[in-house]
């Protein structure tokens, strides 16, 4: 059986999982556990714990959550990229690849994966960002084709900050400022801000718009 020097030469490359459910760490540590060349060195269950390690220079790749308990997991990959550019940010969501997996990519992430699909993609997607390239599905690079040459006509909802963005899309999904903020770890004011921002740059008056636009542009389910 013929071995691939390569492989035995190269160092492992060091992952850290950042998820909030032990029971997909698990689960992504198993899937990680077949490989020779893939080693997860720690862990982190919530956004200040994987700020800590992502910071540190000696891991290679964090796959983290896009939606951390106590901060989210844009805002975290955001200052990880700031401090550690070194690293490469792989991002998991319970979303399907759409407008958050290009936001990701525009934030310094280098993927996105969706859990669901995480299982099958997991390895090929850690292997490639490891040598510093871009893991892109090709849902995701019918995406961002699609906004080439148009950079110009920006959809409304580009101009969205992640904050303002999220608010809007959890509004359509029907949850209220108040369950927004519970969800978020934010005050109501706080949300109540965003919402108005938001509301503003949309020229939106109420929610029904809200609903009614996030729908229409595939925003929500």
């Amino acid at each position: 059986m013929g071995m691939d020097i390569s492989m035995t030469n190269n160092k492992q490359i060091k992952v850290i999982i950042a998820d909030d459910h032990a029971i997909l760490r698990a689960g992504l540590k198993q899937i990680l556990a077949e490989t020779d060349d893939i080693v997860v060195v720690s862990e982190a269950e919530n956004a200040a714990e994987a700020i800590r390690l992502g910071c540190q220079p000696d891991a290679d790749v964090i796959l983290m959550d896009i939606a951390l308990p106590d901060r989210s997991g844009m805002d975290a990959l955001k200052y990880i990229k700031h401090v550690n550019n070194h690293i490469a940010v792989l991002m998991l969501s319970m979303y399907k690849e759409d407008q958050y997996a290009v936001r990701a990519l525009k934030s310094g992430a280098a993927g996105y994966l969706c859990k669901q699909s995480a299982s099958s993609e997991l390895v090929n997607a850690i292997r490639v960002v490891a040598k510093g390239k871009k893991y892109i599905t090709p849902e995701v690079a019918e995406i961002l084709a699609n906004q080439v040459g148009i950079e110009n006509e920006k959809a409304p909802h580009e101009s969205l900050s992640d904050r303002e963005f999220q608010t809007m899309t959890m509004i359509a999904s029907g949850f209220s400022v108040g369950e927004i903020a519970e969800k978020l770890a934010l005050s109501v004011k706080t949300i109540s801000m965003y919402r108005t921002r938001m509301l503003e740059k949309m020229q939106f008056r109420h929610n029904a718009e809200i609903t009614h636009y996030a729908i229409r542009n595939h925003l929500v389910d």
